[in-house]
């Protein structure tokens, strides 16, 4: 260690004191844990375990402002490892130099690339380097006020920021051209070509020739088709999205698909089926396993004539991936395959989720407070309306006894207040929302800080 950096630690000794406000698990990190491993031995394990959680912090922020950078699970866990690169790698050059910093690596640039393929704007994405900046600089500055003595505070907070705002150009400058390079590749391949024409059909089918887009893609655009939204957390699913995607379709009737990658972990994909519904080859179990096994989920449209069929289709196989991402959310149980027809009232009502969750906490009242008790109760309720107040049913369903039906509903009907016929249809409503949901709705939203 030369004398200067020496120096340099030493007027740093605060940034060794930095430690997080809660349990940071190492083996958690976004980072690979070699990468962790060298910056724990560089820099200290309080330091990284702080720089870790402030990058969880920065990444939510940014989702929250500028949502297209986020797009999916695997999307959001590209821009975590990213950020979290980028927060270590400013740590390294506050405590030894810039100079001495591990330079950017992978890491940071392989999100630069995705947003890219993705068609975000270069704007948009610098907006989320700004937002990250901001946040980032905001704690350095925070710890640096109250770990560092006040008499050389001032000076030390100057310094703190200049080397930051440095620190943030430069990354800015190799992003930039990270995305303009990519930007100029992507542009003139067929991928690309081949995702603006679908992003074309999706936002606007009647300024698009059919039978030329058609030819295009190799895909008849004037026959039915049945959408499918196929999602990973992992952003390296590439092929192994594709691959589920055209396997599921196919078990569902399609005798030629199309397939378009449309972020990390993310692929929309189209089947021509059978215009009359017949599917000789459907199977839910084989689909499911099929999925299971390569640990993705997807959403299904219906059916759909024509190039507004085929629009169709996929806003609803996306609006039926919503809500199974508001179920995971809420902790409810993963569903591999989810179809629109399915869960479609659901997927409307929650359009506005903030809506929909003051109007389930209003109708069910004490009975959508947490815990196992009113789960149960509003579970055996939801079903007893749905069965046509069939005790025999419900209890089948439930795997209960009749007299533990018949237990659940009276002391429901106590907890709610008033009797089943006064406002069924919305009482039902609402204890579908509550079923399908669970915490998105019976809890009240936390706003984003």
């Amino acid at each position: 260690m030369t004398t200067d950096t020496g120096q340099r630690r030493l007027r740093r000794a605060w940034l060794a004191r930095l430690s997080p406000q809660g349990e940071v698990d190492l083996d958690r990190a976004a980072l690979p844990r070699a990468l962790i491993e060298d910056a724990v031995t560089r820099l200290g394990l309080g330091p990284v375990g702080w720089a870790i959680e402030l990058s969880s912090v920065v990444v939510r922020r940014i989702v929250a402002e500028v949502p297209p950078l986020g797009g999916s699970p695997a999307a959001v866990e590209m821009l975590r490892r990213g950020n979290e690169a980028t927060t270590v790698r400013a740590l390294s050059t506050l405590v030894d130099s810039p100079d001495a910093a591990p330079p950017v690596g992978e890491a940071t640039l392989e999100g630069i690339r995705e947003f890219v393929h993705r068609a975000i704007p270069l704007e948009r994405v610098l907006q989320g380097v700004r937002i990250g900046h901001a946040a980032t600089t905001e704690a350095f500055l925070r710890a640096c006020t109250e770990l560092v003595d006040p008499r050389v505070a001032v000076d030390e907070v100057t310094a703190v920021s200049r080397e930051l705002f440095s620190y943030v150009d430069n990354l800015s400058d190799a992003m930039i051209r990270t995305y303009l390079a990519e930007h100029e590749a992507w542009s003139t391949s067929a991928a690309a070509a081949r995702a603006d024409l679908v992003r074309s059909l999706l936002s606007d089918a009647a300024s698009v020739d059919a039978d030329e887009a058609s030819r295009a893609l190799g895909y008849n655009l004037r026959r039915t088709h049945e959408a499918v939204v196929v999602w990973s957390d992992s952003p390296h699913a590439g092929s192994t999205l594709q691959a589920a995607a055209i396997e599921v379709l196919r078990a569902r009737g399609a005798n030629a698909t199309l397939t378009v990658p449309v972020a990390a972990g993310r692929l929309w994909a189209w089947g021509v089926v059978p215009a009359d519904g017949t599917r000789e080859d459907s199977s839910p179990e084989a689909i499911a396993q099929a999925l299971s096994v390569r640990q993705l989920q997807a959403a299904f449209g219906t059916p759909g004539a024509g190039v507004a069929g085929f629009a169709r289709s996929h806003r609803e196989a996306q609006r039926a991936e919503r809500v199974e991402r508001l179920r995971r959310e809420a902790g409810q149980d993963i569903r591999t395959a989810t179809a629109y027809a399915d869960v479609a009232a659901v997927a409307l009502m929650a359009t506005d989720l903030e809506a929909a969750g003051d109007f389930v906490r209003r109708e069910l009242g004490a009975l959508a407070e947490p815990g196992a008790v009113m789960e149960a109760l509003r579970t055996t309720l939801f079903y007893y309306l749905g069965a046509e107040r069939s005790l025999v049913e419900v209890a089948r369903r439930l795997h209960v006894a009749r007299a533990t039906v018949t237990y659940r509903v009276k002391r429901a009907q106590e907890v709610l207040g008033h009797g089943l016929d006064d406002r069924r249809f919305t009482l039902h409503t609402a204890l579908a929302l509550a079923e399908e949901l669970g915490d998105a709705v019976l809890l009240p939203r936390t706003p984003q800080r």
